[in-house]
C-alpha cells in the first residue's frame, strides 16, 4: 500500500458526482479527477468536496479495534498466530515500526487531514449561503483525525494551510502533543460556532457534536474545568434507551443516543480487496469480530478477530444487561440454539456481540459491504465524561457527578439498586470501572487507561511498558522519507 506521502503529494482530489444529501452514498465507481483551477465554481462543489473528508471517517477500523486489542477486553484471534501480524503483535505488546495496521492508520488519518486542508486552502474562491456551516464541519472533521493521531502517535506533524506536497517530503517535523491538542481545540470551537444544534442528515457534525469531541479532548489533557464546562450542556440534549442493547442494532441506529454516528451502507458498489477500507462504503470492521465457520440463524461467519477475554467477561455484575449487550458467549448460544461454529487463534468462547455479523445486513460480497454504523460517541460516553470532569475538576461537583453515572448505572440494571454514593477518588475509579463495562467492545479500553495511568498497573501482565506503550511507534516509511524522530523505546 502506498506510504502517506505518495497519497498525499498528488494536486487532485476525487469528488463523487452523485447528490450530497446524504454523504454514505458516495460510490468509489463514479468518480473523477478535477484540479482545483477548474473546480469550486459552485456550492456543489463544495458539497461534494466535503463527501469526500465525510468518506475517510469510514476507514477508521484498525483505529477502533487496536483500542481492545491493546487492552485487557480482548486478544487477537483471527486463524493463526500469523493471520494479521500487526494486530497479534499489538496484543502481545510486541509491535514495532514495520506494523502494516499501524501504517493503515498514519496514512488514512493524513488523508482526511489533507482532504480538509484542500477545502481550506480553496476557501476564499466563492461564496454561497451554506459556506460558513459547511466550513464548520470541515473544522470538525479535522479535528477528528488529528484527535485520532494524537492520540495513537503522540507528537505528529501538524499542517493546517494547505495539502502537503512533494516538496515538503524532507521537511517535515513532529509537532508536540500539545500543539496538536490546542489545534484540535481551535477547530472544535470553530465548528461550535459555526454549526447548528441539530443534525440536518444523520452523520452529519453539529455543534452538540463538537461539543462531545472537544470535551473528550479536554479530558485527555486532564482539563477537568473545561471539560465540564463543554460537555454540562450536553445534559439532556439526549436520551438513553431503555434497553441498551437496542443501541447496537439496526433499528437502533441514528437514534436518541446517538451523538456522532459513522455512517455505512451495503448499497453501494465494492471494489477488489486491494481498495479495502477506501473501495467501500461498508463497514469492513464487522467481518473480523464474526463467528468462525458459523451455521446457525442470526448471525453470519466471519474472521473471529478481536474475541473478548474471560477478564472482561467476569467485570461485568450480575444482572448488569450490558454483558450480554457486548459479548455473545457462544457456547451457551450453540447449546440453546443448535448453531454450529469453529474455533479460532487464541479462541476464548465469546466474540464482540456490538459489531458482530448478521444475517440481513450485507450484500454482494459480504465481507465489504455490511451497512452497520459505528457509534463514535454515544450519550452514555458523554455522560460518563461529564461525570469524570465534575469528580475531578477543581472544585469538585460530587452530586452532578453521582448523577451523571447513576443514570447509566440505572439504564444498565434497570433499577436504582446500584446507584454510587462514592466521593473522591473512590468515585474516580467507580467512573473509570464504569467506562469499561459500558463501552466495552467500542475501541476505548486501552486509550482509557493510559489516559488516565492505569495501563502500567492494568495491562502489567501482558508486557505493557510505562515511558513506551503510552503511544504507538511512527511508521518506518514515514521515518525513511522525511527523517521523523521515533518514539521512546522503538
Amino acid at each position: 500500500m502506498k506510504n502517506i506521502y505518495k497519497l498525499l503529494f498528488v494536486t487532485i482530489l476525487s469528488f463523487s458526482v452523485i447528490s450530497c444529501d446524504d454523504y454514505v452514498d458516495y460510490d468509489p465507481s463514479e468518480t473523477y479527477t478535477i484540479v482545483a483551477d477548474d473546480y469550486f465554481t459552485s456550492s456543489s462543489d463544495y458539497e461534494s468536496a466535503l463527501v469526500g473528508v465525510y468518506d475517510v471517517t469510514q476507514w477508521i477500523l484498525y483505529n477502533v479495534m487496536i483500542g481492545e486489542i491493546a487492552s485487557d477486553n480482548s486478544l487477537a484471534g483471527g486463524e493463526s498466530a500469523t493471520d494479521v501480524i500487526g494486530l497479534q503483535k499489538i496484543d502481545d505488546m510486541l509491535h514495532d515500526p514495520e506494523n502494516d495496521q499501524l501504517t493503515s492508520i498514519w496514512q488514512f488519518m493524513y488523508e482526511g487531514v489533507n482532504r480538509a486542508n484542500y477545502l481550506f486552502e480553496n476557501k476564499d474562491k466563492l461564496d454561497f449561503t451554506r459556506k460558513d456551516e459547511l466550513y464548520g464541519e470541515v473544522h470538525f472533521l479535522r479535528a477528528f483525525f488529528y484527535f485520532e493521531l494524537v492520540k495513537i502517535f503522540g507528537d505528529v506533524p501538524l499542517f493546517t494551510n494547505s495539502r502537503l506536497t512533494a516538496i515538503d517530503s524532507g521537511t517535515l517535523q513532529r509537532s508536540s502533543a500539545s500543539d496538536v491538542y490546542a489545534q484540535i481545540e481551535s477547530d472544535l470551537n470553530a465548528a461550535i460556532a459555526a454549526l447548528p444544534a441539530e443534525k440536518s442528515v444523520n452523520g452529519r457534525a453539529t455543534s452538540f457534536t463538537a461539543h462531545a469531541l472537544l470535551g473528550k479532548v479536554y479530558l485527555y489533557q486532564d482539563k477537568f474545568d473545561q471539560a465540564a464546562a463543554i460537555l454540562d450542556p450536553l445534559i439532556g440534549a439526549y436520551g438513553l434507551p431503555e434497553r441498551p442493547g437496542s443501541v447496537f442494532l439496526k433499528s437502533g441506529e441514528n437514534g436518541a443516543e446517538s451523538v456522532y454516528e459513522i455512517q455505512h451502507t451495503k448499497d453501494s458498489n465494492w471494489w477488489a480487496w486491494d481498495y479495502v477500507p477506501q473501495g467501500t462504503e461498508g463497514n469492513f470492521a464487522v467481518i473480523h469480530h464474526g463467528i468462525r465457520g458459523y451455521v446457525g440463524d442470526v448471525y453470519q461467519s466471519g474472521w473471529s478477530f478481536n474475541v473478548p477475554t474471560q477478564d472482561l467477561v467476569d467485570a461485568f455484575p450480575a444482572g448488569d444487561k450490558r454483558k450480554d449487550v457486548s459479548v455473545l458467549d457462544i457456547v451457551k448460544w450453540a447449546d440453546d440454539t443448535g448453531a454450529e461454529y469453529g474455533e479460532g487463534y487464541e479462541h476464548t468462547g465469546y466474540f464482540n456481540h456490538k459489531y458482530i455479523p448478521r444475517q440481513g445486513e450485507s450484500s454482494a460480497q459480504q465481507e465489504l459491504n455490511f451497512g452497520t454504523n459505528y457509534r463514535a460517541i454515544r450519550y452514555a460516553d458523554v455522560l460518563l465524561m461529564a461525570a469524570e470532569a465534575n469528580n475531578r475538576k477543581s472544585s469538585p461537583d460530587t452530586q452532578a457527578a453521582q448523577n451523571y453515572l447513576n443514570e447509566v448505572r440505572k439504564r444498565a440494571f434497570g433499577n436504582e439498586s446500584n446507584a454510587s454514593t462514592s466521593t473522591g477518588v473512590t468515585l474516580t475509579q467507580e467512573i473509570w470501572d464504569e467506562r469499561r463495562l459500558e463501552l466495552a467492545g467500542e475501541g476505548h479500553r486501552f486509550f482509557d487507561l493510559v489516559r488516565t495511568g492505569q495501563a502500567s498497573t492494568v495491562l502489567q501482565s501482558i508486557g505493557f511498558q510505562a515511558g513506551k506503550h503510552e503511544v504507538f511507534p511512527i511508521p518506518q516509511k514515514e521515518i525513511d522519507i522525511s527523517n521523523l524522530t521515533q518514539n521512546n523505546g522503538y
